[in-house]
């Protein structure tokens, strides 16, 4: 159309958000209230708004944002009974997104590395949208990380209980099975942002 900018296929605009994810909003928080972010110490909803706008950004419809703000609801605030209530309130298509985004349901949580594992073992699987949450999800776990360590250096790995050999494998191998199962511009971002962190850690990047 003259005078406008073809968007690319995985940034078409999604359409209107209406009540559905304006509720979301609300059920968000409170799912959440009183929780922090172990490497940055920010309230937890910060997060959920921050994948959120980056799912939405990307061409994510309502259901897609709607089960980015609910993404962590059911691995840290409520099990099996939280994704029953998600799936009574906002249907089978966000609950069965918020499944595939959650790696436990156990209580407490098994080793942080077998998660992981599993995780990545069953990424495979995930439909077209759990996958943009999550990479939504990891691109700004990797943002934080970055920013965090800026501040504290060392000391982020004692506060938050994983080393930085961990988070470079992790995320590493997380962006490469990301751009073979979704490839496009959030893939491609979450490699730069992966790549910076190891540039980082490096001791190469000194910006």
């Amino acid at each position: 159309m003259e005078g406008q900018t073809a968007l690319r296929p995985d940034r078409q605009h999604p359409g209107e958000l209406g009540e559905r994810f304006v509720g979301a909003l609300g059920y968000a928080a409170r799912a959440h209230a009183g929780q922090r972010r172990a490497n940055d110490g920010q309230p937890y909803v910060a997060h959920l708004l921050r994948v959120t706008g980056l799912v939405i950004q990307d061409g994510g419809p309502e259901d897609e944002a709607i089960a980015a703000l609910l993404h962590d609801a059911v691995e840290d605030q409520g099990g099996l009974r939280r994704l029953k209530d998600i799936r009574d309130r906002y249907g089978d298509v966000v609950a069965d997104m918020v499944d595939e985004c959650t790696d436990s349901y156990e209580d407490p949580k098994p080793p942080w590395r077998a998660r992981k594992e599993r995780y990545l073992a069953e990424l495979g699987g995930s439909s077209p949208g759990s996958l943009r949450i999550s990479m939504a999800d990891k691109l700004d776990n990797v943002s934080s990380v970055i920013r965090a360590y800026r501040i504290d250096g060392e000391e982020l790995w004692a506060r938050w209980g994983k080393g930085p050999d961990d988070v470079r494998w992790y995320y590493g191998t997380l962006a490469a099975r990301f751009a073979e199962l979704r490839p496009g511009s959030l893939a491609d971002e979450l490699a730069r942002t992966v790549a910076g962190l190891d540039r980082l850690l490096a001791g190469e990047d000194v910006g």
